[in-house]
C-alpha cells in the first residue's frame, strides 16, 4: 500500500497527539511526581508579603539577633537577652520541604530567654525556621533556611 502526503501527515499529527496524551495522562497519575503548593493559603499569604518584609527590617533593628543551635535536646531558640522575656509572644513554624506531613507551628511560651524544640519533632535534614513574634506592641520576623 502507497501512502500520499497527505495521509503522512494525519498519522504524524495524530502520533504526535498520542504522544503528548501519554506524557500528560503519566504526569497525572504517577504519585511520585506530585507536589504541593508550599502552604494551602499561598495567595492570602503573598498579600500579606509587605509586613512581613517589615517585621524583617524591625528585627535588623535590634541590637541583638535572634539565634538558634542545636543541641541534644533539641533546638534552641534564643531571644535577644537586652529584652524582656516575659512581654515576647508569637509563633514558631517549622517547614519541611520533603515532607509536608512533618510541617508544625508552636506558641512562643519563655520561661527565659530560650526555646527549646524538642528533638523528638526534628528530622535531620532541610528545614525552613520561620519566627512572628512580637515585643512591646513591635512585630518582627526571623526567617531562615536551616540544615538540622
Amino acid at each position: 500500500m502507497k501512502l500520499n502526503w497527505g495521509t503522512s501527515i494525519v498519522i504524524a499529527f495524530i502520533a504526535f497527539i498520542s504522544f503528548i496524551m501519554y506524557f500528560v495522562i503519566s504526569m497525572n497519575v504517577n504519585k511520585d511526581l506530585d507536589h504541593d503548593l508550599v502552604s494551602e493559603d499561598y495567595y492570602k499569604q503573598e498579600l500579606e508579603y509587605q509586613n512581613d518584609i517589615n517585621k524583617e527590617e524591625n528585627s535588623k533593628e535590634l541590637t541583638s539577633k535572634l539565634t538558634w543551635k542545636k543541641t541534644p535536646e533539641g533546638m534552641i531558640i534564643s531571644f535577644p537577652e537586652d529584652l524582656d522575656y516575659s512581654a515576647i509572644s508569637g509563633k514558631v513554624f517549622l517547614y519541611r520541604p520533603s515532607n509536608k506531613q512533618l510541617d508544625f507551628e508552636t506558641t512562643i511560651l519563655l520561661s527565659n530567654h530560650n526555646l527549646l524544640i524538642p528533638d523528638k519533632r526534628l528530622l535531620d535534614g532541610r528545614w525552613n525556621i520561620k519566627i512572628d513574634w512580637m515585643y512591646n506592641d513591635k512585630n518582627y520576623m526571623f526567617k531562615e533556611d536551616i540544615t538540622y
